[in-house]
């Protein structure tokens, strides 16, 4: 209440409904009414879900190129509200011309915001969970052997959103996967070593395929473009990448546009497990497969990666 103003200028009223909840009134002289209305159950929960779709979008853009495309936005429209509030005529027509192609350049800004939002709304099954791919041991042996001997890799493993733009971009092979196979795909100096393999439904549905690279500045410099496609396929889709680092041997998973190094095989074999849903805990069917030397575990990545096919060259 401003300073100086008179008490009988201001009467107080309370309303009681028929449902006897009370809505506190002011009302002015000048017959302003200014109402505080009852907070509901309903209203609650309208304001809560609110705050959790305004979280959720934050934490899409948080850390990428949108931000800054967002706090643009924000900008033009707060200098708007100046225009409009302190009577800059012409600023605020050039601003209000604007307003109806706003839509369109959102979509097109934020096109693989929203592409990515909407993959991760649907990659919940309602009914039933995902199952371990059959072929995951021999995934692991061939895992064990590339760190062992230092040889790059790149394995992608689909899960419920298709990678058919993908497997295109590659030799199709639809074979059905072994650990030699894997070994001879990823061989120095064969046809198919450069690039990612991808499985589809426990089969190997292509080699030497093109995938997209990560952009997101959080990632680190000192990742290279092998582990940056790794990283790249997993912000668009839901798959699973497992990569092998040709100068290390560390073994590194990623997913959802995060990625964990330098792991050993019994933590990839979990973290596939995991990615897919499988309740308890899978072995490697007796077999015995060596862990690399240099896993050790550690969330981080040392030393310069090498370059994969990819579109883009790593100098």
């Amino acid at each position: 209440m401003a300073s100086g103003m008179d008490a009988n200028d201001i009467s107080w009223k309370f309303h009681y409904t028929f449902a006897d909840a009370t809505r506190l009134q002011c009302r002015y002289n000048s017959g302003s009414v200014i109402e505080i209305p009852k907070l509901t159950i309903s209203a609650a929960i309208d304001i809560l879900a609110v705050a959790v779709v305004i979280y959720q979008l934050l934490q899409i853009i948080r850390g990428t190129r949108a931000a800054h495309v967002l706090a643009g936005i924000l900008t033009v429209v707060a200098a708007y509200e100046i225009a409009l509030r302190t009577g800059l005529e012409a600023l605020r027509s050039l601003l209000a011309s604007l307003g109806p192609y706003t839509a369109i350049a959102i979509i097109v800004l934020f096109q693989s915001e929203i592409r990515r939002t909407l993959a991760r709304l649907g990659r919940k099954r309602l009914f039933g969970g995902y199952r371990r791919p059959e072929s995951t041991d021999e995934i692991l042996l061939a895992l064990s052997s590339l760190a062992n001997d230092s040889t790059g890799a790149l394995i992608v493993l689909e899960r419920d959103i298709g990678l058919r733009t993908f497997i295109e971009s590659g030799v199709r092979l639809d074979s059905q996967i072994s650990r030699d196979l894997l070994l001879s795909i990823f061989r120095q100096g064969t046809a198919l070593h450069d690039g990612a393999v991808i499985v589809q439904k426990d089969r190997l549905a292509a080699a030497a395929c093109f995938l997209p690279l990560s952009v997101n500045p959080q990632v680190s410099s000192k990742l290279g473009t092998r582990h940056r496609a790794g990283i790249g396929i997993t912000e668009e889709t839901d798959c699973l990448s497992l990569i092998v680092s040709e100068e290390t041997g560390l073994i590194s998973v990623a997913a959802f546009g995060e990625i964990e190094t330098g792991l050993t095989i019994e933590r990839v074999d979990e973290r596939i497990s995991l990615h897919f849903e499988v309740g308890g805990k899978k072995t490697l069917s007796g077999r015995n497969v060596s862990t690399p030397p240099s896993a050790t575990g550690k969330p981080l990545a040392t030393g310069k990666e090498d370059a994969v096919r990819t579109g883009r060259a790593r100098d």
